[in-house]
């Protein structure tokens, strides 16, 4: 199994300059994957590094662990392949027993092998059960549970928010008729679905039809969004001084998110100009490296099609003192 477990990381080179690691750091891989960021991380860090990485599918731990713990003794860090989902990192790192970490990834969205594997759901191009969860042993709703008991105004308020879908509404009435037929219960009936609910104009103008609320029902059924506004908080909090923290995005949601909360916490007083002294108390707790988001190359993209729609944004925090 972990030799079908492909992993290519995005924007590698320019995740390891980004980071500015060296030889005795805490670093954090908040998605390890198949530790395909990790295995070059691992040499900069060194034997006296530490590399905690943190995933919820069982078989990318297993391939990852079993990749880290190849590397050759000269440079294999201190290793801990972690069980969990990045929302919880303050509970994942007490547990880890450390004081602070000094670099952190999160490389959001979901890996090809997840994609690939028909039987978890999330490729609208294979025929699957519409099941879509990250975690099946922890969670419970699925995306056959939305698309069969949400009502149409909840439906297209989910594919709505979570992909700015232009035909949402229509989309959630087509599925809520077809469900009265019979339940929709694999991704080839969504799709069909999907597909008769977008005008022909707007099929032969754009992508894929199904991509968008694709990309939505995977969102709900995770809680995508409130995961990731809670694990950045906590890396934030968890990085000493120095540290970095880099975060690539796939859609823009993500990015929004990322972008929002970067920018609140680089932002010092917020008192209105006229006031003589600063009342606010705020300070900056970061410092944004990244005024427009890194982009793969076109050599990238050519290598790894999927990589087309990344962004990195990176940040350091800032001394408390400042």
């Amino acid at each position: 199994m972990t030799n079908e477990y492909r992993h290519i990381p995005v924007l590698l080179s320019e995740c390891i300059e980004a980071l500015h690691l060296s030889e005795g750091q805490t670093y954090v891989d908040a998605t390890l994957g198949g530790a395909g960021h990790s295995l070059e991380v691992a040499k900069h860090i060194g034997r006296t590094g530490h590399l905690i990485g943190i995933d919820q599918d069982a078989v990318a731990r297993k391939a990852a662990r079993e990749r880290l713990e190849a590397l050759p003794d000269a440079i294999r860090p201190e290793i801990d392949v972690v069980e969990g989902n990045f929302g919880d990192l303050d509970a994942l790192l007490v547990a880890a027993q450390i004081p602070s970490i000094d670099a952190i990834l999160f490389d959001l969205g979901v890996s090809s092998v997840q994609i690939d594997t028909p039987a978890r759901g999330f490729s609208f191009k294979e025929t699957g059960p519409l099941d879509m969860r990250m975690d099946p042993s922890n969670q419970t709703l699925t995306a056959a549970e939305i698309i069969n008991t949400y009502n149409a105004a909840d439906l297209a308020r989910v594919i709505r928010q979570y992909s700015d879908e232009k035909w949402a509404s229509r989309i959630a009435e087509f599925v809520v008729a077809a469900r009265k037929e019979k339940p929709l219960t694999t991704s080839e009936e969504l799709v069909e679905v999907i597909k008769a609910a977008v005008p022909a104009s707007a099929r032969r103008a754009g992508g894929h039809p199904a991509k968008r609320t694709f990309q939505a029902l995977r969102i709900e059924v995770n809680g995508e969004l409130d995961v990731l506004r809670s694990g950045l908080e906590a890396a934030i909090r968890w990085l000493a001084p120095g540290g970095h923290i880099a975060v690539i995005s796939y859609h823009s949601l993500e990015d929004r998110i990322v972008k929002d909360l970067f920018k609140k916490m680089s932002t010092g007083c917020t008192c209105p100009p006229d006031l003589p002294i600063c009342v606010c108390g705020n300070k900056p707790v970061l410092k944004v490296l990244t005024r427009k988001p890194i982009l793969p190359s076109p050599d990238e993209i050519k290598r790894n099609p999927r990589s087309r729609s990344a962004k990195l944004r990176v940040a350091q925090r800032l001394d408390e003192n400042i």
